[in-house]
C-alpha cells in the first residue's frame, strides 16, 4: 500500500466527485435529447457518461489500493441549456474543468516524485483532453450548420 500524501488523496476525492457529476450531467443530457427527439446525440451522452463512468471505477480501485475509502465530496448541479448547442458548451466546460485538475494533480505529482500518481493522472489527462477535443469538433460542425 505504501505511503501517500495527503494531497494526493485529496487529489483522487476530487476526481472522483468531478467524474461522477459528468456521469450525472451527460446522462441529463442524454434525457434531454431524447425529450427533443435528438437519437444520435442521445447516445453520444451516454456513452460519454459511459467513458466518465469508467474513469469513476478506475479512480475507485485506485482509492481502494491506497486503503482509502471513495469519497466524492460534492456533486456539482447539472449544467442544462435549451438546445443541443447550450449543453455541448456545459459538456466542454466540465471537461475543462477536468483537464484542469489533472493537470494540476499530476504536475503536483511529479513535484513530490510519485510518479506512479503522476502516471495515472496523466492517463486520465490524456482521455479528457480527447473528450474535450471531440466536444469541440461536434458544436464546431453544429455551429457551421
Amino acid at each position: 500500500m505504501g505511503s501517500v500524501h495527503p494531497r494526493v488523496l485529496a487529489a483522487l476525492g476530487r476526481a472522483l466527485s468531478l467524474e461522477l457529476t459528468s456521469v450525472q450531467q451527460y446522462i441529463t443530457h442524454a434525457c434531454l435529447a431524447d425529450l427533443w427527439q435528438l437519437n444520435e446525440p442521445a447516445a453520444l451522452f451516454r456513452s460519454e457518461a459511459g467513458a466518465e463512468m469508467q474513469h469513476s471505477e478506475r479512480i475507485i480501485q485506485c482509492m481502494l489500493s491506497l486503503g482509502v475509502a471513495p469519497a466524492s465530496s460534492q456533486l456539482r448541479p447539472v449544467s442544462s441549456a435549451e438546445d443541443l448547442e447550450g449543453l455541448l458548451l456545459a459538456d466542454i466546460q466540465l471537461e475543462n474543468d477536468l483537464i484542469f485538475h489533472y493537470t494540476e494533480s499530476m504536475r503536483f505529482c511529479l513535484l513530490i516524485s510519485d510518479h506512479l500518481h503522476a502516471n495515472f493522472f496523466k492517463s486520465l489527462l490524456e482521455e479528457e483532453q480527447q473528450h474535450a477535443a471531440e466536444l469541440v469538433k461536434w458544436l464546431k460542425v453544429l455551429q457551421e450548420s
